[in-house]
């Protein structure tokens, strides 16, 4: 029994399919499938059910696959104890971002953390949060950046940032006329939210409060997961948006006339790091925060007292 074994396991677990978990590892078909059928050879036991499609694992197989995630995850630990003593800072680190948080703060920090770290291989994923909480489970993922708060003990949660909500406002809407907001002034009838699945929708239904839910339909259905999109229906003259504060960061002046800011307590999402809680690559993980939380304005890192919106 060899790592390399181990490692194809996992990987046809996670893709219950030959050819993607092979492309997935780098070799071929046949040498992935020789190397599960030699495993299988020497425990004298069938680890998948090929008879079905997608293959699935066997009962014993399913024990067997959850042992072997937990070898890598040591093995993983040697590797990473070395490189700490070395002061090394390389290797592959496999991250996700969800939708609404990656177009704008990915830019912050990117260039600058590849530059300096020139032996990291960095892979960023756009995912929402339910994808991601099973990627981070599969060890498809070491870390994730996602709004707060996110139930599952067996995740770690680490917060780097509180990013205040704003109203994106356009000139024939009657709130534009108000140089602040209350939450109490939105009707959700007149706001472009995203589809569902996007956390951020949650959150601001929630900021537009139940009240309003059941009250008022949008004479008109829209169906996207892009902040931006929004914002260009609001800049042709027609409604709300919500937006988060990174997203009006680079704003043309122009733009900036159709912001609003909320009175206090001002609506806020937390932004967390998330990694399993058999954490290995931490020294890896902590660069990646560092380098983040630099790249940030101070007063996005203390949540003061603005209010903190549930997803």
């Amino acid at each position: 029994m060899t790592i390399t074994q181990l490692e194809y396991l996992i990987a046809l677990d996670t893709h219950r399919n030959f050819v993607n978990a092979a492309e997935s590892c780098f070799v071929t078909q046949p040498t992935l499938s020789m190397q599960i059928q030699k495993l299988e050879d020497e425990l004298g036991v069938k680890l998948f059910d090929r008879s079905k499609q997608p293959v699935v694992p066997t009962h014993l197989g399913e024990a067997i696959i959850t042992q072997a995630r937990n070898v890598l995850k040591e093995h993983g630990k040697i590797l990473e104890l070395v490189q700490d003593e070395k002061g090394i800072i390389k290797g592959d680190l496999k991250m996700a971002i969800i939708p609404t948080i990656a177009p704008y703060l990915i830019p912050r920090f990117l260039v600058r953390f590849l530059n300096k770290y020139p032996d990291v291989n960095l892979i960023i994923n756009e995912l929402t949060t339910e994808q991601i909480i099973q990627h981070l489970k599969n060890d498809q993922l070491d870390c994730a950046i996602m709004a707060s708060p996110v139930k599952d003990k067996s995740l770690n949660e680490q917060t780097l940032y509180y990013e205040e909500f704003v109203a994106y406002v356009s000139k024939s809407d009657r709130l534009f006329k108000k140089n602040t907001l209350k939450t109490d002034d939105l009707d959700l009838k007149d706001i472009w939210i995203l589809t569902e699945g996007h956390c951020m929708r949650n959150q601001v239904l929630n900021i537009c409060g139940e009240r309003k839910k059941d009250n008022n339909k949008s004479r008109f259905e829209y169906q996207t997961g892009s902040i931006e999109t929004l914002k260009r229906i609001v800049e042709q003259d027609d409604g709300v948006t919500i937006l988060p504060e990174l997203a009006i960061m680079d704003m043309s002046d122009e733009q900036m006339e159709l912001v609003r800011y909320f009175k206090g307590p001002e609506p806020v999402r937390e932004v967390c790091m998330y990694t399993h809680r058999n954490l290995v690559k931490k020294k890896l993980i902590k660069t990646m925060v560092d380098e983040i939380l630099e790249s940030l304005p101070n007063k996005m890192k203390k949540k003061d007292k603005r209010e903190v919106i549930s997803i």
